[in-house]
């Protein structure tokens, strides 16, 4: 963590990679202002909170501002997904909408990069927090796999399309289940999961070009996200190794 409005702004402006930064509700000052311009420049969460909260993440002087480091770089998603084309790669993408446990999203991204994806794509609000938990959980994926962090995924959901990736939503509203629908996966694509607790939001949803449900036989009919995007991305890989 960091601590102070002055440590705070000059990471900013030296292109510290900040999780998330938390002020004090009410502060009048300019140093406050400042921050909460850099932060959202670069799509770092702003929180204007309580004095307790702020109390409650450090003992020390914090002065009214605490932050969180990354412990990884975000990497800027356009950047990416011309790379990939520019190699004569084939774009395989995962995009995750809310994904709020940091192990889910570990667990995530550790079959993630067993499975070939070649990035991640996250919300710059309302996301998992990546931190010692998340990188032990992924078991060193989240060193290797490039994570994007997007202020908007409706924007960005437009972008891939525009660019040619079919965006496959993962939904228990969906008719056709996957596998037995007859989807190639061995195009350009991206995988889109929702939260833990309400699933893909509806506008996202609106905007996939496929929507398939992960077929259940069970009494519970419900898996976890991290199970069920593992099956998603499992059934990516398949169809991939069977066309080479």
């Amino acid at each position: 963590m960091l601590f102070g409005l002055r440590p705070i702004l000059e990471a900013l402006n030296a292109g510290r990679t900040l999780e998330k930064i938390f002020l004090l509700r009410g502060t009048k000052n300019s140093l406050v202002a400042d921050i909460s311009t850099a932060a959202r420049a670069v799509g770092i969460p702003v929180q204007l909170v309580p004095g307790e909260k702020l109390d409650g993440l450090t003992r020390k002087n914090h002065q009214g501002a605490v932050a969180f480091v990354s412990p990884i770089d975000y990497a800027p998603l356009d950047t990416i997904v011309t790379g990939l084309f520019e190699e004569g790669k084939v774009p395989f993408l995962l995009l995750l909408d809310r994904i709020t446990d940091v192990r889910n999203f570990g667990a995530i991204a550790r079959t993630a990069e067993c499975l070939g994806v070649q990035a991640i794509v996250v919300p710059g609000r309302g996301a998992a927090q990546i931190n010692g938990d998340a990188l032990k959980t992924s078991a060193g994926a989240l060193n290797i796999l490039p994570v994007c962090r997007e202020n908007n995924l409706h924007e960005t959901i437009r972008f891939l399309q525009q660019s040619g990736v079919t965006i496959v939503a993962c939904t228990e509203k969906a008719e056709e289940a996957v596998g037995a629908a007859e989807v190639d996966f061995t195009g350009p694509v991206a995988i889109l999961m929702g939260s833990e607790e309400d699933g893909i939001s509806p506008d996202l949803l609106n905007l996939a070009d496929v929507k398939l449900r992960v077929p259940m036989s069970g009494q519970i009919q419900s898996l976890n996200v991290s199970v069920a995007a593992g099956i998603m991305l499992f059934e990516v890989a398949r169809q991939r190794v069977s066309a080479q």
